[in-house]
């Protein structure tokens, strides 16, 4: 059993409503990934942190430069603030951020010889720690004017992501009824949703439950409940969803869809209150 009243307490209106669909035989949190409010607190202003990363790169970003400078840029602005940047040798990862040009998904690794050029679409995804707490947001920048096509791409990703937010809107959601509409738009307007990759949950540690997936039915996943906080981050593909590593990296992080479309993805990170969500980064 995953959800159970402490010995002594009585029960809350949470714990009831936890309760009955954990009986029903659904997925429902454990007492740890609900917040205190000191974490809260601790992961609220890390996620000021982590957006004034994104807003550092939004104003630099520019055709000619190269991601290594995005990733310097990243670095620099972070720990000046007292974070940390995540990524940067999280299980080998090599850099600082991660910067996805067109048709790499996710885990882009800045590059010196990788330069911006005109109608490129990059993703940027930066993750900070600040006093132990960890925030994680990405955005898309569109270097210069790119193709209708790329644009519509980018634009849908950000619509699939404020949908699930819309889902949010109110507590005791599964993931699956996000994740179905999400899917939803991305089909009705010819896009694909990634499948090997999802959103999670995020604050005390880098990466914990839930897996938050794009894709899926109403009334399956896990239950959102107030007091959990998790990203919100569907990657959006042009073509089919189906998705490869890049045979030329060494660290094996790199990924990018398999027949080569452009990909798209925006990402927040949400704490789910009495009232839906509130997004802490983004």
């Amino acid at each position: 059993m995953r959800w159970f009243i402490p010995e002594g307490l009585e029960p809350t209106e949470m714990d009831s409503r936890i309760l009955y669909w954990q009986e029903r035989g659904k997925l429902v949190p454990t007492r740890e990934l609900i917040r205190t409010k000191e974490q809260i607190e601790g992961i609220r202003l890390a996620g000021v942190l982590n957006t004034a990363v994104l807003d550092c790169v939004q104003e630099h970003i520019h055709e000619g430069m190269s991601t290594l400078e995005i990733d310097r840029l990243v670095y620099d602005y972070t720990v000046s603030h007292g974070g940390i940047p995540a990524p940067l040798h999280y299980e080998g990862f090599p850099a600082s951020c991660c910067t996805s040009i067109d048709d790499v998904v996710c885990h882009g690794i800045p590059s010196a010889e990788e330069i911006l050029e005109e109608g490129d679409i990059i993703n940027v995804d930066c993750t900070t720690i600040l006093n132990g707490y960890y925030a994680d947001a990405s955005r898309m920048f569109v270097i210069g004017h790119t193709t209708p096509e790329k644009q519509h791409l980018v634009d849908v990703a950000w619509e699939c992501l404020k949908i699930g937010e819309k889902v949010c809107s109110q507590p005791y959601v599964f993931v699956g009824d996000l994740g179905n509409a999400i899917s939803n738009h991305a089909h009705k307007n010819g896009y694909t949703v990634v499948r090997d990759l999802c959103g999670h949950g995020v604050g005390v540690h880098f990466h914990e439950e839930p897996d938050v997936e794009h894709y899926g039915r109403p009334g399956t996943g896990m239950l959102l409940v107030p007091g959990m906080t998790f990203t919100i981050e569907p990657m959006i593909n042009a073509g089919d969803w189906m998705v490869c590593g890049d045979e030329e990296d060494p660290t094996e992080w790199i990924v990018l869809t398999e027949d080569g479309s452009p990909s798209a993805q925006w990402e927040h990170t949400f704490l789910m209150t009495e009232n839906g969500v509130e997004i802490l980064s983004h």
